[in-house]
């Protein structure tokens, strides 16, 4: 076993041991004084200061209820205090006493416990007398009544004010043992803070002996600064970075020869490092070159920013995909209800943009003379803003937005045009963008989102394209919802010819197959009446009642031309006149009739028919026109 030298190593090493030693026994003694202490100040905090305050707050209470009890006698008129000590016995007092139960609870003398309760009971005893006195006094008459005067006046000379005494010499006992107890724990506190003190005094005093010590031996070891060089050239020649360990070294030139080695350690590890997360992605890590003729660092600089512009214009497409993925999603998840839809898209796009508020319009075309946008959905937005009026086209920055069809980004926001909301109040936007959505130069609404932030170009791109998508989506709903529309409309209408209910729920089936075939063209009542028109018989009176019009159905049924019946009553070809006179009286009285008509043919041939007759809604201010459809009731059906 060889001899144990004590080297500068050895020395190192023994310092660093010993400075420790001294610095945990310092935490240990302060780490235990400071819990003593916490633990000390949080119950003189929570408990004992608290117990002060309302004992006092109750003292104070008695005395209150004491002086206007009094007044209660012998003011009449002060209302005021009345109402005060109702209070008192209502609100405070209950209030007060389950506060201090509640502390009291936490009192280690529980001879002051049972002593509060005494209080409370004597309290609550001296209450009651003034709860009596209280009723004794009401009205006018019993301040005139010289016996209930004087009976109150007696309570509170012999009741009240000698019980008030009492309890708040018994209460003050109470608040002096407190008061006692919080200056205890002050004290205590304090010795321990003045015995830390002393403490980290002297520690600190042989945490600097030490420390002079140790400087004055490593000073005078000469051989550290060789023993570095040595050490760190040998590993430079196997390609290993030495570990980094604060040295000082002396002022000649073997210090100056292992500050230089320790320094270029020190760059070749901060270039491998920077290399390393350049590697990794961490393009944001600092570096400074050796000099200013350094090829590595400065070329490692220069690669660093064009990785970094490459990774920025790789996270920005690949965050506009994502998001274009996302909403693509959403977009095909929600394509059968606008309102959803419409939640959907802001709120999604709010977050993903980061921004604080959003909306999104859309226009209302009920009326195609008084078209208007009206908000949709919203995220954090002041939404009674918008619920309670119309922005028609080219009002404000959203109309603007409609009319251009062109987005608008302002940084420089006007004040109070909208106001972000959170729990510290509403402040002023940095940012605002509204897009249009616009798909095939047809405007279906817009988007207007509000941020703190300023919105990036790729950002204000994103939305945009995001925007078309939507746009395209929304025109599909929308005309899904006019489809399905149209198709409940002709449903009702099939409802209405119950004895053709087989043939009618085909057609509509049928109608139904067209409609979704035909996705993005609108349907219109038109439509409708020309499937109508090929599958029944269609005979349109005017107003006298005379036979206008007939589609070739009839024609085919009937075997009469057009020019055949024009101008000419039903009567031509309805058989039965009660049959007649009950169509005709029902659609002159503005009724819907259904039912069946026995018909005759040009030839002579009775069918019979089922129809469905009523009045043609005239806006024009023209005379009143009515429509009869029916089909004509087969052998196999009347059978």
């Amino acid at each position: 076993m060889k001899n144990f030298r004590f080297t500068i190593g050895n020395k190192i090493l023994f310092g660093f041991i010993t400075l420790i030693l001294i610095f945990v026994i310092y935490s240990g003694i302060t780490i235990f004084t400071v819990s003593s202490n916490s633990s000390i100040i949080e119950e003189n905090a929570t408990v004992i200061k608290p117990s002060l305050t309302s004992i006092k707050d109750f003292n104070v209470l008695i005395i209150r209820s004491k002086m206007l009890v009094t007044n209660w006698v012998y003011l009449q008129s002060n209302e005021t205090d009345k109402e005060s000590l109702r209070k008192i016995h209502e609100e405070e007092y209950p209030a007060l006493k389950e506060q201090i139960n509640d502390l009291k609870e936490e009192w280690e003398d529980e001879a002051q416990a049972a002593e509060m309760d005494t209080i409370f009971t004597e309290y609550e005893d001296l209450l009651a007398v003034q709860q009596e006195i209280m009723g004794s006094l009401v009205t006018f008459e019993d301040y005139e009544d010289p016996i209930v005067k004087f009976m109150a006046s007696e309570s509170i000379e012999r009741e009240v004010i000698p019980r008030t005494d009492s309890i708040i010499v018994n209460l003050n006992a109470v608040l002096v043992e407190k008061q006692k107890e919080s200056e205890l724990i002050e004290a205590e506190v304090l010795d321990s803070s003045t015995n830390l003190r002393n403490t980290s005094i002297i520690l600190a005093i042989i945490f600097v002996a030490l420390g002079m010590v140790g400087a004055i031996l490593l000073a005078r070891s000469i051989t550290k600064p060789v023993n570095y060089i040595k050490d760190v050239v040998v590993k430079l020649g196997k390609g290993v970075l030495p570990e980094s360990k604060d040295r000082r070294f002396s002022n000649d030139e073997i210090g100056e020869m292992a500050e230089a080695v320790d320094n270029l350690v020190e760059g070749l590890k901060d270039t491998s490092y920077f290399a390393e997360n350049i590697g990794n992605g961490k393009y944001d890590t600092d570096y400074d070159p050796l000099s200013e003729e350094d090829v590595l660092g400065n070329a490692l600089i220069d690669m660093r920013a064009n990785l970094k512009r490459v990774a920025e214009e790789d996270k920005k497409r690949n965050w506009t995909t994502e998001g274009l993925a996302m909403f693509g999603d959403i977009l095909r998840r929600n394509n059968d209800n606008i309102g959803k839809l419409s939640d959907e898209i802001i709120s999604n796009l709010v977050k993903y943009t980061k921004s604080n508020q959003g909306g999104l319009f859309i226009i209302n075309e009920e009326d195609e003379d008084d078209k208007y946008l009206e908000l949709a959905a919203c995220y954090a937005w002041d939404k009674k803003k918008y619920l309670e009026q119309k922005i028609y086209e080219g009002e404000g920055l959203t109309g603007q937005v409609w009319l251009e069809g062109e987005s608008i980004y302002m940084i420089d926001v006007p004040q109070d045009y909208v106001m972000i909301t959170s729990g510290l109040g509403e402040a002023n936007p940095n940012s605002l963008l509204i897009v249009p959505l616009k798909v095939n130069d047809e405007i279906y609404g817009v988007i207007e989102l509000a941020s703190f932030n300023e919105f990036e170009e790729h950002e204000r791109d994103f939305v945009e394209k995001i925007a078309e998508n939507i746009a395209s989506t929304i025109s599909s709903v929308k005309i899904n919802e006019r489809t399905s529309k149209l198709l409940n409309e002709s449903r009702e209408m099939t409802e209405q010819m119950r004895s053709q209910e087989e043939e009618m729920r085909q057609n509509m089936e049928e109608l139904q197959a067209t409609q979704e075939e035909m996705e993005r063209s609108q349907r219109d009542r038109e439509d409708k009446e020309k499937i109508i028109n090929y599958t029944n018989m269609m005979i349109e009176l005017n107003e006298n009642l005379k036979i206008s019009s007939i589609n070739d159905i009839t024609t085919q049924h009937l075997q009469y031309s057009f020019t055949d019946l024009s101008g000419s009553a039903l009567d031509k070809i309805v058989e039965s006149k009660d049959q007649l006179k009950t169509l005709t009286s029902a659609l002159k009285a503005g009724k819907i009739w259904s039912g069946m008509l026995k018909m005759s043919t040009k030839d002579g041939e009775s069918v019979s028919a089922t129809f469905s007759a009523g009045v043609l809604s005239n806006q024009s201010g023209e005379e009143d026109k009515y429509l009869l459809i029916g089909s004509i009731i087969t052998k196999e059906q009347m059978i």
